[in-house]
């Protein structure tokens, strides 16, 4: 379940193992999880990750989904299983004991669906596909720019291997390293905490600032890092201090529950308590946004040892965890190479957004009948 991206076509990973059971499934087959919270948070991929004829398996809480000949289309029936109709029928449908309720496949034989003829249901997925392919290479190109960040992002403050004036990589050219509180470091680097770098502004509680009138701001939660602003987002009042306000291109940590460091680029919306809008006058966004990732694995680890069942981090520990500040001249070389990379991430992520807005407001209608395509 867990290779299983939330609201994402595209199965992520996959292990090679053994057969020892689980749901069966085949290229051009759709995986729809069935328990809470997974159905809800919108889990639900189409497999074409197999060889020819290789078949896969995974978690039983998969349904397995797939066309009928002459009836439907493979995909199209990935698409009416992503459709608002069908997903809140099904959500309304599970059963079961709190927190481990499933729906039943009974749902799926005995309900009826309207569906064009075949023709029909081809031209519909084109449609949707190409948005989706558009999302999905918008995607692979920020993981690969994610990538090429964190590796330069090693070499350069981690290794010490960044070019000296020569050009050479520094440390491994015999550069001058002097003991510091994080061992040997170059030359004119300073050791730092990371709300030294950095402000941590931690959220409202925000039922308290409930719409005074139509407009509002969607509040931002734990959920909302993980797939954006949806209509069951909870509300604001505009009026909230600036500060709170979470705009494009923010870096956000939630240090509560499930700790994660996301650049934000849902639109504007209103921060809630446990989570931390990350700022700086001095320093640029990537460059806290690397360093808080740096020592995120610490601080999960923090969290997990919590005798609570929501695992948190503490102000003193953002004070603990120390950073390497480089001399400016350095800071501004390694920015005019990073800076561009993490614009170039936050426009991908905006158009992903856009993109899925007008997939997800095209597809009920197109499902429907509503816009008949041919």
């Amino acid at each position: 379940m867990q290779d299983l991206k939330e609201f994402n076509k595209k199965i992520q990973n996959f292990t090679i193992k053994s057969f020892r059971g689980g749901s069966k499934f085949k290229n051009e087959d759709t995986l729809m999880a069935r328990i809470t919270p997974c159905l809800e948070n919108g889990k639900t991929a189409f497999v074409d990750i197999l060889e020819k004829e290789e078949i896969g398996f995974g978690s039983t809480e998969f349904i397995v989904l797939s066309g009928k000949p002459e009836k439907t289309t493979n995909e199209f029936v990935f698409y009416l299983s992503i459709s608002p109709k069908l997903r809140s029928e099904a959500i309304q449908s599970m059963s079961g004991t709190s927190g481990r309720q499933r729906i039943q496949t009974d749902l799926f034989r005995s309900k009826e669906i309207a569906i064009p003829k075949i023709f029909e249901q081809k031209a519909v997925v084109k449609i949707l596909s190409d948005l989706d392919s558009k999302i999905e290479l918008n995607n692979q190109t920020n993981r690969t720019l994610e990538q090429i960040a964190q590796t330069l992002f090693k070499h350069w403050f981690v290794d010490f291997e960044f070019p000296n004036v020569e050009g050479k990589p520094y440390k491994s050219s015999g550069g001058k390293m002097i003991e510091s509180g994080l061992g040997l470091v170059p030359e004119g680097w300073k050791v730092r905490s990371l709300d030294q770098i950095a402000d941590f502004l931690n959220g409202l509680a925000l039922q308290k600032y409930p719409p005074a009138g139509e407009d509002f701001l969607p509040v931002i939660k734990i959920r909302e890092l993980r797939q954006g602003v949806t209509v069951d987002s909870d509300k604001a009042d505009i009026s909230i201090p600036d500060e709170y306000i979470v705009e494009d291109g923010d870096v956000l940590f939630s240090w509560s529950g499930s700790l994660e460091v996301v650049i934000w680029c849902g639109g504007p919306g209103a921060l809630n308590q446990h989570l931390f809008k990350i700022t700086s006058k001095e320093y640029p966004k990537w460059f806290f946004y690397q360093w808080t990732k740096y020592h995120l694995t610490e601080f999960q680890l923090i969290a997990e040892g919590k005798a609570t069942t929501m695992g948190h981090i503490q102000r003193h520990h953002l004070t603990e965890a120390k950073i390497l500040v480089p001399q400016r001249a350095i800071l501004e070389k390694i920015n005019k190479i990073m800076a561009p990379k993490f614009e170039l991430l936050v426009n991908n992520k905006i158009e992903i957004r856009n993109l899925t807005q007008i997939r997800d407001s095209l597809l009920p209608k197109l499902m429907s009948g509503k816009i008949r395509v041919s």
